[in-house]
């Protein structure tokens, strides 16, 4: 299908053919008939990749700092990496169009296949044939309106909650400072809430399409007098700021023309420097505009379809698409009047370009797409990259999933380790998955898993997805009869655990945990260090792990199980390969949790392994995050090993220290793909054993549970 995206490292766009979406759980696959271009504010994020590096460092210097503090964590040939990774990803453009549905996913029960539904939401909405969207994010079109006009809903909801944020009455007067895209449609909103509207637009040709299309009066230049004439000299009710502008002329403006306790709603990009005497000796009140409405940002709102309850909350975003589509399906809007430029998907680029260049007057962009009929026609399931034939020797692989570890770590860890053939990548974001496909050489990139799992040319199968999808997908693929590499952790419970156990039992396949740590090379040098002790190990692992927001996805219960389980599992495994036994009891206690640092985040686990040994794992998110990462200690038998940040490693005996340093973190990333691929083609068993994969498992879980009881637990 045809996407349009934009590099962010050169700022170039294109119409890319990539792999169309695949219906997920708790939303739609859309086959787009119309989208909108938002000038505004896709222009905005298309300056934005177009700046050099040193000008996107100016812009965006909060990202800057982050850059430097993980290249001292993590050196710079890791953070260069991830940077690259960055640079190199996409950006998919689009936030509001309209189509009809034609697969649904799980779970989605209010829609029908065949549907015309108006599509909202950076990264679903895209400008884009196909689109997946979350059930929230969708609304259904009412009969009488066109798709044209419903493409309009993402941006005419954003006018709305701005609308909504001034609070207005019937009979009150309300100016509008911008009348681009945003602002026409607020006047109008404005006029079907029962006010007297005046708006303002240096542009003498966009005031005069607002008295058109309903405004009482609107004007190009001397907005103060104007505004003594409208409200007779007593100032605004209420003043909307739908304006973009570099400074923050529009909030003096605003602050000028109101009249005392007078409302000012921010919805366009504007400086906020508020010129404080003049708000001050007015007791303006200030609001913010948050987009769309409620919903917006909220990953359980918009990702996972938890809705907010109406007696709280009446008006979320898709509620408010919703009403924009029932005003404008009973004639309150004028819609026809605002698109003065329709292209073909396929020539989006001169849309684009007429935009940027600003020669020509323009205001709605619309973009058509070969989907006239509305017809719910099924998008293909995969695209073809390279007709290349298959590799002797070579291991076929399969990846699921490609974040921004998978992409900066574990696919060039793959390639460095060689003897691969890249068969199909599959990505919840086609663009994602052709993007990577063509950088690593894959045949076929697509959105469906199935697709990997079904291939004849794939042996082996890699789960690089969230952390809910590693134990089904596991199973999945040993029935498929494939190999599977899967990142840590291996699942999410005990069942989970017994499921992907049952499942290698009868499979032609072996699996093995992304557990890298046991094959770096320091702690080689730790585990020679103390070959042949006759003595049980004393150890302990502190991990400064770092703050994560709560809203974070890996805090969620479902989708990332909590950092102990996605992260603590590492060190507990690799405690466990020191040890060279398997644990036997886990005691974990955690700090009372508080507004900011939550409990899970920071605790102490003690291990006891079956050979005697016990190591403490110090888990916390209350460090410096500009300080080392891990720091472990391994003491035995009159013999010492301080491993810190993979960075230097001290092995002390009999009265000396021998002190090795790395200038580049190496926690085994090749070396484990290395092994991993000799045991696919050998057939032999795997470089972790599972029933050690398993073992680190369980001994998370427990630390879990023993976190819950208060009490330790056996193994």
């Amino acid at each position: 299908m045809r996407q349009l995206i934009q590099s962010y490292r050169s700022g170039e766009m294109e119409v890319a053919e990539v792999p169309p979406p695949s219906a997920r759980p708790g939303g739609a696959v859309v086959r787009t008939v119309r989208s909108l271009v938002s000038a505004g504010t896709e222009k905005m994020v298309v300056d934005l990749a177009r700046k050099s590096l040193l000008g996107k460092a100016r812009a965006r210097p909060d990202l800057v700092r982050r850059v430097i503090d993980t290249a001292r964590k993590q050196g710079v040939l890791q953070t260069l990496r991830k940077v690259q990774t960055k640079l190199d990803t996409p950006i998919p453009l689009g936030y509001s169009s309209a189509g009809v549905v034609v697969e649904l996913g799980e779970g989605v029960g209010e829609y029908r296949v065949g549907d015309r539904v108006a599509c909202g939401g950076a990264g679903y909405a895209n400008h884009a044939d196909y689109n997946y969207v979350p059930r929230n994010l969708l609304a259904r079109v009412p009969d009488g309106v066109s798709m044209e006009a419903a493409s309009f809903a993402t941006v005419g909801a954003i006018a709305l909650q701005g609308v909504r944020q001034a609070d207005p009455t019937l009979g009150e007067r309300v100016a509008v400072l911008g009348l681009g895209l945003i602002g026409q449609l607020t006047a109008q909103l404005l006029k079907a809430n029962g006010c007297r509207v005046l708006g303002f637009d240096p542009n003498p040709d966009r005031a005069r399409l607002a008295e058109t299309l309903g405004a009482d009066r609107a004007v190009s230049g001397d907005l103060e007098t104007a505004a003594e004439q409208f409200c007779q000299g007593r100032g605004f009710d209420a003043v909307i700021v739908a304006a973009s502008s570099p400074d923050a002329g529009p909030l003096a403006q605003a602050g000028e023309i109101a009249r005392a306790r007078a409302r000012v709603v921010v919805v366009g990009l504007v400086k906020m420097e508020l010129p404080r005497s003049l708000y001050y000796r007015k007791e303006l009140d200030l609001r913010m505009s948050m987009s769309y409405g409620p919903g917006r940002y909220d990953p359980d709102f918009e990702e996972r379809g938890f809705d907010y309850p109406i007696a709280h909350v009446r008006w979320t975003e898709q509620r408010n698409l919703e009403a924009f589509l029932e005003l404008a399906a009973a004639g309150r809007l004028r819609l026809d009047p605002l698109v003065t430029h329709r292209f073909a998907i396929q020539d989006a680029l001169d849309a684009y370009g007429l935009i940027s260049a600003g020669r020509e007057p323009f205001l709605g962009v619309v973009l058509t797409y070969d989907a006239d009929d509305e017809e719910p026609v099924a998008p293909p399931r995969k695209l073809e990259l390279s007709s290349e034939p298959l590799g002797r020797d070579t291991v076929g692989v399969g990846i699921v999933g490609a974040g921004s570890f998978g992409q900066s770590v574990l696919l060039p860890a793959l390639q460095t380790a060689g003897g691969v053939d890249w068969a199909v990548i599959a990505s919840a974001g086609g663009t994602t998955a052709q993007r990577i496909g063509a950088r690593f050489g894959f045949r076929t990139a697509t959105a469906d898993t199935q697709e990997v799992l079904a291939s004849p040319d794939v042996d082996a199968v890699f789960v690089l997805t969230r952390h809910d999808l590693h134990a089904p997908l596991a199973v999945r693929a040993l029935e498929a009869g494939k190999h599977v590499f899967t990142e840590k952790p291996l699942a999410m419970s005990g069942e989970q655990l017994d499921d992907i156990r049952k499942a290698r039992e009868q499979s032609r396949g072996d699996v093995m945990v992304g557990f890298n740590r046991r094959f770096a090379p320091f702690v080689q040098n730790v585990l020679e260090h103390f070959a042949g002790r006759t003595h049980p190990l004393l150890m302990h692992y502190r991990v400064n792990a770092g703050f994560i927001p709560h809203d974070h996805w890996i805090h969620d219960p479902v989708e990332g199980g909590g950092r102990i389980l996605g992260e603590t599992c590492h060190f507990i495994d690799l405690c466990q390969h020191l040890a060279g036994a398997l644990p036997t009891r886990v005691s974990a206690e955690s700090i009372a949790g508080d507004s900011r640092y939550r409990s899970d985040d920071n605790v102490t686990i003690t291990l006891r392994f079956a050979d005697g040994s016990v190591a403490t794992v110090l888990y916390t998110a209350m460090g410096d995050n500009r300080q080392g990462k891990e720091y472990l200690e391994v003491f035995g038998e009159g013999r010492m090993a301080v491993l810190d940040d993979f960075r230097t490693l001290a092995l002390s005996a009999k009265g000396r220290t021998h002190r090795t340093k790395s200038a580049n973190q190496d926690k085994g990333f090749v070396e484990e793909m290395r092994r991993f691929l000799a045991a696919v083609r050998a057939g032999g068993e795997m470089p972790i054993p599972f029933a050690q994969s398993a073992a680190s498992t369980r001994a998370t879980l427990a630390a879990l549970e023993s976190l819950r009881r208060g009490t330790p637990v056996t193994l």
